[in-house]
């Protein structure tokens, strides 16, 4: 199974449709949370999904900086319910950053990351640097991973 990198413009409309149904089922359905998910950054956005069987069953949007931080960032990080548990949202996360450090040669990436999802980051090398703040009604810190080979 190997992650895909695409730009906006180069999404399929399937696939397209695909990363819009997973990030509904997760964000909107299972956290019951009501908020814009079209943004307007996903044009401006490299996207990061695995299909597995037909399917996308995990997914993520990599930022340059500019577009929501000051810093490049990854977001909208959703894997699949029947997937979670597998090393699958580590793989995608280190393949995440991986490819915004060769790509396009930052010092910092950021993240807006839920609460309970502190210690994830964390042992993924993130660090909180906000107090914990609320988006969209869920409890969120800010977070930042700095290349050590700055």
């Amino acid at each position: 199974m190997t992650f895909k990198f695409k730009h906006f413009t180069e999404l399929s409309t399937s696939e397209l449709y695909d990363i819009l149904q997973l990030r509904a089922e997760i964000f909107v359905v299972e956290q019951d949370c009501v908020y814009n998910d079209l943004d307007g950054l996903d044009k401006d956005a490299v996207h990061q999904f695995l299909e597995k069987d037909g399917e996308i069953v995990a997914y993520s949007r990599l930022l340059k900086p500019g577009t929501r931080f000051n810093h490049y960032s990854i977001g909208r990080v959703v894997v699949k319910e029947t997937k979670r548990g597998t090393g699958l949202g580590i793989r995608m996360m280190e393949e995440a950053k991986t490819y915004i450090l060769n790509n396009w040669k930052p010092g910092k990436i950021k993240i807006s990351a839920q609460k309970y999802l502190r210690k994830f980051y964390e042992d993924l090398g993130f660090k909180v640097v906000t107090d914990e703040y609320l988006e969209d009604g869920i409890p969120h810190y800010g977070m930042l991973f700095e290349n050590k080979a700055d």
